[in-house]
């Protein structure tokens, strides 16, 4: 049996999505700028994926979603923009995110540090989650931009992102926050969380790959990352990929209207798997199931090194992930574990586990199976437990 469990890496392309696509290829492909009917025989379509965009976010019609290639495009242009907008030509200097950021902001704020901005990093508590009395007392009159993710790719933590939202706009700062982890898993509503600038990728929702999108609130100004063009309205220039936006929107649109069947049936999968592991000695999942997005699990089991595990797993047809990475024979921990303080241990044996709607009972099965005797086997030959005195409380 195959079994996907890297649904937060990427998903599945939905069916009906990719059936809506297919006549964007090779039979309605002008380009949709263009005046002839080659071109204007995509735009009704274009039309209603944008409508499907804007439904599944809670978006006003005054506001703006820009396509972009994906989450990573949006978060880099957010960061940079409000840099050249609000410190290069402002009198802000301040940028506020947290320890748990996806790559793409952690890596934009430290650009940006090397350009002389300051930038506040905020801890996570042992869930991984920011405090919001720690948001509060890091705002200054030089504050220009708080990022903080809505849910974390990693644990699946939701984060605060309403009281996080109704902070900024009462301090008068922008509030952006990643989506990507969000979006199609629970409910987004980017007139509640108060978000001035909102990043999601398609391919994260059973949408296509290569393509996302950057919500902007109504009247914000946004300095263009791409210049030669109108698309966008001014906001991105580049010919619109149309197969793209039409599957992204129906992707948006089949995964809102399947919020209830992942709060039953996807998070009651992600429950039993996380309760059968659970019960293996001295093992430990990061946050609470409630505060958690309904997919996904980020366990240590003490004594297993996370590749090693991806290693048996992947050797019994199981697809999953880890925060660990080789680098010059060096083994790195997972940095949301280091970063809710936990052992050096445990930091390296962190695994991954997300499912998706896709996901039945009898892959969970199968999974709980080969993970129980890969955990018995790699045991038996860690130096953890291989060699531990007989009174180890393990057993293993």
């Amino acid at each position: 049996m195959r079994v996907y469990l890297d649904n937060n890496a990427t998903t599945m392309l939905d069916p009906e999505a990719f059936e809506l696509m297919k006549p964007y290829y090779c039979e309605k492909y002008g380009n949709p700028n263009s005046l002839h009917q080659f071109g204007s025989e995509s735009h009704p379509a274009l039309r209603k994926a944008m409508d499907q965009l804007y439904a599944g976010i809670n978006a006003d019609d005054e506001d703006d979603i820009v396509v972009t290639s994906c989450a990573t495009e949006s978060n880099n242009w957010v960061i940079k923009s409000v840099y050249n907008d609000y410190i290069l030509h402002g009198d802000k200097n301040h940028i506020i995110t947290s320890e748990v950021e996806h790559p793409a902001v952690g890596a934009s704020c430290k650009f940006l540090e090397s350009l002389g901005v300051n930038v506040t990093y905020l801890p996570v508590n042992t869930d991984g989650v920011i405090n919001v009395e720690d948001l509060k007392n890091a705002i200054t009159d030089k504050t220009a931009l708080v990022s903080i993710m809505w849910a974390n790719n990693e644990t699946g933590m939701i984060f605060p992102v309403e009281e996080i939202g109704a902070i900024c706009k009462e301090r008068g700062v922008l509030f952006h926050t990643d989506a990507v982890q969000a979006v199609g898993k629970i409910p987004v509503d980017v007139k509640n969380a108060n978000v001035d600038f909102l990043s999601f990728s398609a391919h994260k929702f059973h949408g296509p790959k290569g393509i996302g999108g950057l919500y902007i609130r109504n009247g914000q100004a946004l300095t263009p990352f791409f210049h030669g063009g109108e698309h966008m309205g001014g906001r991105r220039s580049g010919t619109l990929d149309v197969p793209g936006i039409v599957g992204m929107g129906k992707a948006m649109e089949l995964a809102v209207a399947a919020l209830d069947f992942e709060k039953s049936n996807v998070r009651r999968l992600r429950d039993k798997l996380e309760d059968a592991l659970l019960k293996i000695p001295e093992t430990f999942v990061v946050g609470t199931k409630e505060q958690r997005v309904p997919n996904t699990i980020l366990i240590s089991v003490k004594g297993i090194e996370g590749e090693a595990m991806l290693w048996d797993l992947n050797q019994n047809g199981i697809g999953a992930s880890t925060g660990s990475a080789c680098a010059s024979e060096a083994l790195e921990s997972n940095p949301v574990m280091e970063a809710i303080g936990a052992e050096a241990d445990l930091a390296h044996t962190a695994l991954r586990l997300s499912l998706s709607r896709f996901t039945t009972d009898e892959e969970i099965d199968y999974a709980i199976d080969v993970i129980y005797k890969a955990v018995e086997r790699l045991r038996a030959i860690s130096s953890t437990y291989a060699y531990a005195p007989e009174w180890h409380v393990s057993k293993l």
